[in-house]
């Protein structure tokens, strides 16, 4: 079995197919789903798919690009809900910030404040993380080893940054999603073998992110198959002990 642990169903893209999509991905293995909350605007769908389907799990949070947008009031009215198995995807985003140095370090600023209050709610819930990192790990790591709980979380899509590596004592999983397949895919190839194999999950951030040979395609959970064979090759375990492994420490971070 295959756990998906970041794919975005609630995007648009799957309205007219989801049913679709959702049963390639169980053909080919993919048993479970969690859908992370980055838009608020979202998340209402992402809470109608896993009440309509057993598989399918939801997060709560708001991505760094919409900090603004960010009402903890609003949010915790679905955090309750027994789908609800993380707060994120939060975090900081650095790739595009404003043209102004006054603007930059009120985005970063703003960011930063969400980043941690997220970070203070899913403590006080006792539920782990799902965390963005880009071209922000620096910051990031300083405020997940400050602030974070016990319960960890997830760096997903992780970029390949060793400082990173250290946070695994904290209780935080590694999440390899379709960039291992890039021909430009050297530094995280080369990082991977360092991440623990119990640390280790898959996901596929779709409709992002399309491993080879789909890019240029809507990514979609049944590519997680492509992600795992790549894992494998690299950590020189089968598919089923590379399932068998990754399921069961997604099972075991978000508990379901």
């Amino acid at each position: 079995m295959i756990i998906d642990t970041h794919c975005h169903l609630d995007d648009a893209r799957y309205n007219d197919d989801l049913d679709t999509v959702l049963e390639n991905a169980k053909q080919k293995g993919v048993e479970k789903f969690i859908i992370p909350g980055a838009d608020p605007e979202s998340l209402e769908r992402a809470v109608e798919i896993a009440e309509q389907y057993a598989d399918v799990y939801f997060a709560v949070g708001v991505h760094p690009y919409d900090a603004k947008n960010y009402d903890r009031a609003y949010l915790e009215k679905f955090v309750q809900h027994e789908k609800c198995v993380a707060i994120g995807e939060c975090g900081l985003d650095y790739f595009r910030l404003p043209e102004t140095q006054e603007e930059v370090e009120a985005e970063k600023r703003l960011q930063k404040e969400v980043f941690i209050d997220q970070i203070e709610w899913a403590k006080a819930l006792k539920k782990p993380l799902i965390v963005h990192i880009r071209e922000s790990s620096a910051d990031c790591l300083e405020i997940l080893e400050t602030y974070a709980g016990e319960e960890g979380g997830v760096l997903h899509c992780y970029n390949a940054d060793e400082s990173l590596l250290k946070l695994a004592e904290k209780n935080f999983y590694y999440g390899i999603g379709g960039v291992l397949t890039f021909k430009n895919a050297r530094k995280l190839i080369n990082v991977y073998p360092k991440i623990p194999q119990e640390k280790l999950l898959i996901e596929t951030d779709a409709p992002y992110l399309t491993p080879h040979p789909h890019r240029g395609e809507r990514n979609e959970p049944a590519f997680t198959t492509i992600v795992a064979d790549k894992m494998c090759e690299l950590s020189e375990m089968s598919r089923c002990e590379m399932e068998t492994l990754t399921s069961l420490n997604a099972a075991r971070l978000f508990r379901i």
